[in-house]
């Protein structure tokens, strides 16, 4: 796979444009230009969004993924514009970190997943028994996601897992040089 870095020409027509909340609409957007651009050899995302579905930045990611393995010929590239927050930057973990760029000020925001739900307890005990499991195992399993995410973003950086784990919960703001320096990006063009 060619990892060479890419200069600023490269990134004048993107081939996929998306900016937004992260949602059905924009999933339904992006696979419609990633069919689109299903002869480039060269594939540009370029993404600005405040945040929204986690699970949505996953489908997209893993459609990435896909792509990427059954054409390895194929180079998919990642750029950030102005804002990558949330789900942008679950996103953005999908890219190998050679081929994720992002324009000059961009910000990334790195959080903890969030939920919000109520538990009512009221019936059987065993019943109320199971309820509490359920709630605990649907965290459980979203901090797994969660720091899944969290390892591929920070795979081949000088970031630790301490160290996401320890400023997500305060929503951590990245500016794009600090992102390069950490080695979080190829490259701020």
């Amino acid at each position: 796979m060619d990892t060479t870095p890419l200069s600023a020409s490269a990134f004048k027509g993107p081939a996929i444009l998306l900016s937004g909340s992260v949602d059905a609409d924009m999933y339904r957007d992006f696979r419609r230009q990633l069919d689109q651009a299903s002869q480039q050899s060269l594939v540009v995302i370029e993404l600005s969004t405040l945040g929204g579905d986690p699970e949505v930045a996953r489908m997209m990611g893993e459609d990435i993924r896909f792509h990427s393995e059954l054409a390895p010929d194929r180079r998919f590239v990642f750029l950030g514009k102005a804002v990558i927050y949330s789900a942008g930057t679950t996103f953005m973990s999908f890219f190998a970190r050679p081929d994720r760029y992002l324009t000059r000020g961009t910000r990334l925001m790195i959080h903890e997943r969030k939920l919000s739900k109520e538990l009512k307890l009221d019936g059987p005990l065993t019943t109320c028994v199971a309820s509490v499991r359920a709630a605990l195992n649907e965290i459980e399993c979203s901090i797994e996601i969660q720091n899944e995410g969290f390892a591929s973003l920070i795979r081949g950086s000088r970031v630790t897992m301490e160290e996401v784990l320890r400023r997500a919960p305060a929503n951590w703001y990245i500016e794009a040089d600090e992102a390069r320096e950490l080695g979080l990006i190829e490259a701020v063009i």
